[in-house]
C-alpha cells in the first residue's frame, strides 16, 4: 500500500483551515499531519512532522507565508518542503514574492476542492501547480518586477528548440498548449520541459518562468 502524502496546512482563518483539513484528510492518499495559523508555527511543525507538502496562506501573523516559504523551501534549505500557496489572487500583492521564495505553485482560495487535491498531488510529485490561465495573469501582473540579472550568462546551455519551449513556459502555456503551438506530441514536450529544468538546475516550472525573465528571454 502506498504511503499517503503528508500535508501541513497553514492558514490564519480557522474556518478555511478547518475546511482544508477536512477536504484533504478525506482522501486515502493524503494525510494532514499538522495545522496551524501562522508561518512561524508552520516552520516549527515542519521541523518535527516532516510533511511532504505545506499548503500555505500568504497573509498571516507572526511570520507571513512568504518568509515561511523561504525558510521551508528557499535556496540553501537542507531538507526543503514543497509549498503550495493558497491565496486570494486579486487581493494578494505578494504572490510573486512567495514563488520566488521557493513555492512550487499557487492556487486560488475559491478553487474547487478537486483542484486543491490535484494541486497537492501535483506538487508532491515534484511538478509545479501552474494553472495556465492563472499563470498568464500572474505573469502579466508581476513580470514588470522581474528585471534581467546583471550577471546573466551570455551562453544559456539550451538548444534553440529548448529555448523556444522555455519562452512558451514563461508565457504561461501548459504542456498541451505548447504541443499544439509547436506541433509536437505531449510526451515530447514533457521531455523537453524535463531536460530544460535539468540543464538549468531548476526545480519546477515556476523557477523556469522566473529564470526566463531574469535572463531577458521574455519581457
Amino acid at each position: 500500500m502506498t504511503t499517503p502524502t503528508r500535508v501541513l496546512v497553514c492558514d490564519d482563518q480557522i474556518l478555511i483551515r478547518t475546511g482544508l483539513v477536512t477536504i484533504i484528510d478525506a482522501q486515502p492518499d493524503l494525510e494532514v499531519v499538522g495545522a496551524c495559523g501562522d508561518g512561524q508555527t508552520a516552520v516549527d511543525l515542519a521541523g518535527t512532522l516532516h510533511p511532504d507538502v505545506a499548503v500555505m496562506d500568504v497573509r498571516m501573523p507572526v511570520l507571513d507565508g512568504i518568509e515561511a516559504t523561504r525558510l521551508l523551501a528557499g535556496a540553501g534549505v537542507r531538507h526543503p518542503v514543497k509549498v503550495l500557496v493558497v491565496t486570494t489572487f486579486n487581493l494578494d500583492e505578494y504572490v510573486y514574492e512567495a514563488l520566488r521564495a521557493g513555492a512550487s505553485g499557487f492556487l486560488l482560495k475559491d478553487a474547487p476542492p478537486a483542484r486543491l487535491l490535484d494541486g497537492i498531488r501535483t506538487v508532491a510529485a515534484g511538478s509545479a501547480l501552474l494553472d495556465p490561465e492563472v499563470t498568464r495573469r500572474l505573469v502579466g501582473r508581476y513580470a514588470s518586477r522581474i528585471r534581467p540579472a546583471e550577471d546573466a550568462p551570455q551562453d544559456i546551455p539550451l538548444t534553440p528548440r529548448e529555448l523556444e519551449v522555455l519562452r512558451l513556459i514563461a508565457n504561461g502555456l501548459s504542456n498541451s498548449e505548447i504541443a499544439a503551438t509547436l506541433v509536437l506530441s505531449w510526451e515530447t514536450v514533457k521531455t523537453f520541459v524535463s531536460r530544460i529544468l535539468t540543464k538549468l538546475g531548476l526545480r519546477d516550472r515556476v523557477q523556469a518562468v522566473v529564470y526566463a525573465y531574469r535572463q531577458g528571454l521574455v519581457t
